[in-house]
């Protein structure tokens, strides 16, 4: 009786697992599993699991007066993808069902079902925004049936047929449905892998629209820029419709409904006022989440992204569908690609602006710490990573946005040495990911020196010469060693590599500066000016034996001028 209703329960089980495939093609289950669905649509997926579980009953296996069934795959299902709340709810639908049918076993069956979908949501809570493991998935309904054989064990009566029915239903149930429960993870992952597979194609389409807009927006975000970004976008044949808005107007709007969307008609959409003072993703899928003052506008869905410089929102980027709900998550990545994106362009530009407002003096410092062909390769070398590793490909855009705003905002001034060596780190991680193996990075730092204040871009153009004239010569790379220590009343810091080394003698790059070294003798002739000849680089190579700049600055902890506070 066992095995036969083992196999006929396991028979019945597919039946949950079709329809649990079905259910994973559709747009609004996969923005629950990323946890971006709005209330209706987690009460619409609670209600689809709670008759999952309904279905589960009628599909059971009469045994005595009660059913052998795999109403716990749809209820453990919605606990596990939505949590305590989803799968409480899908608990009391599914378990009210069968308390409705009555029998000796129907209260027990009905509580039980609602714990069931607690127990599953609690799990859920603990793994946050983490896939659960398909293991973790069936020792969870194992613990389930478990617990539902005990609750009909305790609440049922007459007792001797609750032990009997147990003894009959137990093992079969707790095999069928905790495998059963397991499937329906593995076909969530299945699902989500596909939406990551969307999300790498959608990243790499992001970074070649990119491109093409890099001539437009170099010169900042105005109408002509605007219009011909959107027209861009617009022209890959993604979406119905593309805005772009400042803070106060709509710049450019290509596409269905453009003749009362532009500047002159419209002003901005109530999401877009959101966007703008919140400075968070917005996605809208209906007419009346978009708030066009406009009754027979026939966008129904978008997506809405800030662009910002240096943290500020300075306007939005808008993608339109003309169906309702179509925002999916291959769209979410999109989009906040492509405003990153648009965003390091900008921001690049007003670096680019502001450097032409300081002294030439500065300027010539600027450039000769920031190599062109440095900014290239980085760019490349993130291009290549865009598809296979698009969680490194975006941390390297933010290091290299953190590189340039530092290089931006702290040019000129002295800041401490921990503010410098993050810098350093920043450039560190891009160059990494480019060598890979062939770099190797040490550091002895000592915490007390990391107070002392240093002028910004001092270290980092020795670790780039390092790297570009003593280890990318050799064929397997190098090591490079950073310290820093307190001598007597100094800071002294060193970067020594293992690379080709040089010949000092023959001709020393801070007495006569080649056009190779011109980032070191900068930093020489920096510190000199601002301490005195007292202090600056010192150097010490050897063709075949590596290079070591020892660095030597005064202990301060505050400006020339200012107050100790």
């Amino acid at each position: 009786m066992t095995d036969l209703l083992l196999w006929e329960m396991i028979e019945r089980m597919s039946v949950a697992a079709t329809l649990a495939f079905l259910l994973s093609q559709f747009s609004v289950f996969r923005r629950m599993i990323y946890r971006q669905g709005n209330f209706s649509e987690k009460a619409a997926i609670t209600i689809i699991f709670g008759f999952i579980g309904i279905l589960g009953t009628y599909a059971g296996i009469p045994v005595g007066d009660a059913l052998a069934n795999s109403r716990v795959i749809g209820v453990m299902a919605a606990g596990l993808i939505g949590g305590p709340i989803m799968g409480t709810a899908a608990g009391v639908i599914a378990g009210g069902h069968r308390y409705l049918l009555g029998g000796f076993t129907a209260f027990s069956c009905g509580i039980s079902s609602i714990f069931e979908g607690l127990l599953a949501g609690l799990i859920r809570r603990y793994y946050h925004e983490k896939l659960i493991p398909w293991w973790i998935a069936f020792v969870a309904g194992v613990v389930g049936e478990v617990l539902q054989m005990i609750i009909i064990l305790l609440t049922a009566h007459p007792y001797e047929m609750a032990k009997n029915l147990v003894d009959a239903i137990g093992m079969p149930m707790i095999l069928v449905n905790s495998l059963g429960v397991a499937i329906f993870m593995l076909i969530i992952k299945t699902a989500m892998y596909t939406q990551e597979q969307v999300g790498a194609e959608q990243s790499h389409k992001a970074l070649d629209i990119a491109t093409k807009t890099l001539p437009y927006l170099r010169h900042g975000l105005d109408r002509s820029s605007a219009q011909a970004t959107a027209q861009i976008i617009f022209n890959a044949g993604s979406y119905e419709a593309v805005a772009i808005t400042d803070t106060e107007q709509v710049l450019a709007f290509v596409g269905v409904e453009s003749t009362h969307h532009s500047a002159d008609t419209l002003g901005l959409t109530l999401a877009t006022s959101q966007v703008l003072s919140k400075g968070e993703l917005y996605i809208a899928q209906n007419a009346l989440e978009i708030g066009c003052s406009c009754k027979n506008c026939k966008l129904a869905s978008a997506i809405i992204v800030p662009l910002k410089r240096a943290n500020r929102v300075i306007g939005t980027l808008k993608l339109y569908y003309t169906r309702a709900n179509a925002v999916g998550h291959g769209d979410r990545v999109f989009a906040s690609g492509i405003a990153h994106l648009f965003s390091t362009q900008l921001e690049l530009t007003e670096i680019d602006r502001q450097a032409k407002l300081v002294s030439r003096a500065e300027l010539k410092a600027l450039y000769a710490q920031i190599n062109p062909h440095f900014l290239f390769n980085t760019l490349n070398t993130i291009t290549s990573l865009v598809r296979t590793k698009p969680d490194l490909a975006r941390e390297l855009l933010l290091k290299l946005g953190a590189m340039f705003r530092h290089t931006l905002h702290k040019t000129g001034r002295n800041i401490t040495l921990k503010e410098e060596l993050s810098q350093v780190r920043a450039y560190l991680t891009i160059e990494q990911a480019r060598h890979g193996e062939k770099l190797v990075i040490q550091e002895m730092i000592s915490e007390e020196v990391e107070k002392y204040l240093i002028p910004t871009l001092t270290i980092q153009p020795l670790v780039e010469n390092a790297i570009k004239h003593g280890l990318q010569p050799k064929e397997n790379g190098g090591c490079i060693i950073i310290s820093a220590k307190e001598d007597g009343q100094d800071i002294v810091i060193t970067i020594r590599d293992d690379g080709v080394g040089m010949d000092v003698k023959g001709r020393c790059p801070l007495a006569a500066p080649a056009p190779e070294c011109i980032g070191l003798s900068n930093v020489h002739e920096r510190l000199r000016g601002q301490y005195g000849v007292g202090y600056g680089l010192s150097l010490l190579s050897a063709p075949g034996s590596g290079t070591t700049v020892t660095l030597r600055i005064p202990k301060r902890v505050y400006d020339e001028g200012e107050e100790c506070a």
